[in-house]
């Protein structure tokens, strides 16, 4: 696979990013294992690339059995061990690997839930984290937990350089961490809810009604 440029400077410099004890840096150099993430998410980013998405959605942070696993953002083991969903992102034959600790972790429901509504609205945006890497409870690696104001900020030239580098012509928060990241910097922009914890059916309606004013040239 064709690899842009760009897309490589990306995960180098999220790899290079130093985070406290209560969060995880699962691109980082210094963790072999690493290196397997690393090449997910660039695999994933070059595959979203071509699909020329103008919307990005920025969710909170990654869970312990989803992109913390994988490196790649709203994935879980299943998704990416799996044959290529309806857009033809991931399936076999691109490169992806899960590392072997992926074994036997249950699959991030959240992940699942995303691609499910996603396909059903028929509509494929960019996705990524206002916090990209895992935040956890102090001494448990494997928990979750919600980043930080001072975390969030971390993230911020991250996703404002993804939004740079597709051409995104829409940001939208998806829950109210990702609101407060994208406000600190005088963004003004919707809000949708988040699916985890029962929020499937809000989710998919706020996207649909995001399409609509999109369509009708209101957002």
């Amino acid at each position: 696979m064709r690899m842009e440029p760009g897309i490589t400077a990306f995960v180098d410099r999220l790899a290079a990013v130093e985070l406290g004890p209560a969060c995880t840096n699962f691109f980082d150099n210094a963790v072999p294992e690493n290196a397997l993430r690393r090449r997910n998410l660039e695999i994933f980013l070059q595959e979203m690339l071509d699909h020329s998405p103008t919307m990005l959605l920025v969710g909170e942070a990654p869970g312990f059995r989803g992109m913390r696993i994988t490196g790649v953002p709203f994935t879980n083991r299943v998704i990416l061990g799996g044959p290529a969903n309806a857009f033809g992102l991931f399936g076999p034959g691109k490169g992806y690997v899960l590392p072997p600790e992926a074994a036997g972790v249950a699959a991030e429901p959240t992940a699942t839930v995303l691609w499910q509504v996603l396909e059903e609205v028929g509509y494929l945006p960019l996705l990524w984290s206002a916090f990209p890497w895992h935040p956890h409870q102090p001494g448990k690696p494997l928990s979750n937990r919600t980043p930080r104001p001072s975390e969030t900020k971390l993230g911020t030239p991250f996703w404002q350089e993804l939004s740079e580098l597709f051409g995104i012509g829409t940001l939208v928060a998806v829950g109210n961490v990702a609101q407060h990241s994208l406000k600190r910097v005088g963004l003004d922009v919707p809000k949708i809810r988040h699916p985890a914890h029962g929020g499937r059916a809000s989710f998919k309606k706020g996207l649909q009604e995001l399409m609509e004013d999109r369509a009708t040239g209101l957002g």
